[in-house]
């Protein structure tokens, strides 16, 4: 028979699935309602004439202009002509990568596995080039169940992404799954965000600041430094918007916001 701590664990990955389900209906809904937008105004474009009607599909390019046309989701066999593909691989696979973050509450350094994790690392620096993650929130800070800092929308409600979706990767190193069919995401570990659904990620991940059980679902690819690891703690401590003694709120913005001012993702 489950005991009170285990039961609380259960119910706070429950949620935080349920949760991944409703954002994953929500792109899903986005995704659809977008591409008739755009195809209507291509259609109106295309009879002008001109080149126009390849920038209205194809956005500007940036990244940005990219996640707010076409969060990540999983692609619909309509949705998929226009969806881009992840980004043409371009690190090198046996060398070490660093993202640090430079946050308003101080610097998270973060060391990438290449080797295990290559189209996750690769897609951070894609994305960190571009500037996507530049004056960015963590929207999503949990302390009760699970224990992590979301970050990585450029939304900065959950919904956000880059527009293309990438591979699982690196789960089996998680471990076996336990009874409840969960594995521990050890503290400083950097995981993959994702909708609920294999290969899903895009470019929202959490920073794990306590032992975490929950599925082995979300691609691990890095693992905090310790002056990070102490930063996202001090968050935590924080913790959660709209919370008091009275009506404690475990789920939610962090109380203190975290803003990603600038990424980067470079090699050792």
């Amino acid at each position: 028979m489950a005991n009170n701590d285990q039961r609380r664990r259960q119910l706070a990955r429950e949620k935080f699935e349920r949760q991944q389900r409703r954002r994953s209906e929500a792109r899903r809904r986005a995704k659809r309602r977008n591409i008739v937008i755009a195809s209507t105004v291509a259609a109106v474009v295309v009879i002008g004439g001109g080149s126009t009607a390849f920038a209205v599909m194809g956005g500007s390019g940036d990244g940005k202009a990219d996640a707010a046309a076409s969060p990540s989701s999983v692609p619909s066999p309509s949705a998929s002509a226009s969806a881009p593909s992840e980004p043409k691989m371009t690190i090198d696979k046996t060398a070490s990568y660093t993202m640090k973050l430079k946050t308003n509450r101080g610097d998270v350094a973060i060391a990438m596995n290449a080797a295990k994790t290559p189209h996750t690392v690769n897609s951070f620096k894609y994305l960190a080039d571009k500037g996507f993650f530049d004056n960015t929130k963590c929207h999503r800070l949990t302390t009760q169940g699970i224990y992590v800092l979301q970050c990585g929308d450029p939304k900065g409600d959950g919904t956000g992404g880059p527009g293309y979706t990438i591979p699982d990767e690196n789960l089996s190193s998680l471990g076996k799954a336990g009874a409840d069919g969960s594995v521990t995401y050890k503290a400083g570990t950097v995981a993959m965000a994702n909708t609920g659904q294999p290969h899903t990620g895009g470019s929202q991940f959490f920073l794990v600041y306590k032992d975490s059980k929950l599925k082995p679902s979300y691609t691990p690819f890095g693992t905090m430094d310790s002056a990070g690891l102490k930063l996202v703690k001090n968050v935590a401590k924080d913790g959660v918007e709209g919370s008091t003694k009275k009506q404690p709120v475990t789920d939610g913005a962090p109380k203190d916001a975290v803003t990603v001012q600038k990424a980067t993702v470079d090699k050792q």
